[in-house]
């Protein structure tokens, strides 16, 4: 029986994500990390210390060494065109951080790379894979909820960023701010359940005039269905992002990431019930799937175009200022 191939990935970027990404590469017995990339000579040293790899600071270096199979885009989103396409270039297959771009048109550019390569491509935006979201998707679908009536992302950060996120980055507006960083996964989710974002209105109120948005408020249509959109930063509140969506029979909310809550008000009374708490590491289901794709079979990836239907969303968000955007999802 032959012997199944072993991937190397060279790992761009040594952030928080890039280490829990290189450690399910580690885990997987299917892949492993040859490389690491950082700007910083210490980062990568230390990283490539901890995993046993090779250290670069010129990622260019680290992608042309034939060893490389696959890369992982670690880096600040707008960073994302550039590492991706020469990766692509050099027939790597690549999984890129989420956001896929700092906007919608470096995405499209994306994709459209992506889709003239032979190339596996994926985008790491872990509901795909998260138990707890997973069954909201499936109870929605089923009708559990009965008619799907409101939905509502609500986001709390009593400081941006947060403590363990320390990148400069994340403080600018081209870039950075909660909803590239955190919202993007639950409009992600949006889309999963109830497809494309057609319309949208938003305010939004920034904390200085290069710096991340510290509210905003707004309303989102998909597929009939009503959402809102709330953020707020700077406050004492404890942090909070969720996922609601009422039905005329019951309401399920996603927090903590994880965690499933249904809400029911039978008889005149109201009962909270949790569905589901299971975590599982995301990224090792990932790489997985992952590995599936590479060996032709299959693999349930989240796609560059799917990603990127999610940043024009995000890109309508900033732009609206108040009025209505209309959201063309060709």
């Amino acid at each position: 029986m032959p012997t199944e191939s072993v991937y190397d990935v060279g790992v761009v970027g040594c952030g928080v994500v890039g280490n829990r990404l290189a450690d399910s590469f580690t885990a997987h017995e299917r892949t492993n990390v040859w490389g690491v990339c950082d700007l910083v000579e210490s980062k990568a040293t230390a990283f490539a210390d901890k995993y046993d790899c090779a250290a670069f600071t010129d990622y260019r270096e680290l992608l042309e060494r034939d060893a490389v199979d696959v890369v992982y885009v670690g880096v600040p989103p707008a960073s994302h065109l550039e590492v991706a396409r020469f990766a692509l270039e050099l027939e790597k297959h690549v999984v890129c951080e989420k956001p896929i771009a700092e906007n919608a048109d470096e995405g499209e550019k994306l994709v459209e790379l992506a889709a003239s390569s032979s190339q596996t491509t994926a985008v790491n935006l872990p509901f795909r894979y998260t138990p707890g979201f997973v069954e909201m998707r499936e109870r929605i679908r089923n009708g559990d909820v009965g008619h799907p009536k409101r939905i509502s992302l609500d986001f709390r950060f009593p400081r941006w960023p947060r403590e363990w996120q320390d990148v400069s980055w994340l403080t600018g507006r081209e870039q950075g701010g909660p909803l590239r960083e955190v919202g993007t996964h639950f409009l992600f989710g949006v889309q999963e359940i109830f497809g494309p974002v057609d319309r949208l209105s938003a305010e939004v109120s920034y904390s200085g005039p290069e710096t991340y948005e510290e509210s905003i408020v707004g309303y989102f249509e998909t597929d009939g269905v009503h959402g809102t959109i709330d953020v707020l930063c700077d406050h004492q509140q404890s942090e909070e992002n969720s996922i609601t969506v009422v039905g005329s029979k019951s309401a399920l909310t996603l927090t903590e990431w994880y965690k499933l809550v249904e809400h029911r008000g039978d008889d005149g009374g109201a009962r909270e019930t949790t569905l589901n708490e299971t975590r599982e590491r995301t990224t090792l289901t990932l790489v997985d799937e992952f590995v599936a794709a590479l060996d032709g079979d299959g693999g349930n990836l989240v796609s560059f175009e799917e990603a990127n239907r999610v940043q024009r969303v995000v890109d309508a968000v900033f732009a609206s200022e108040g009025t209505v955007r209309e959201l063309d999802d060709d």
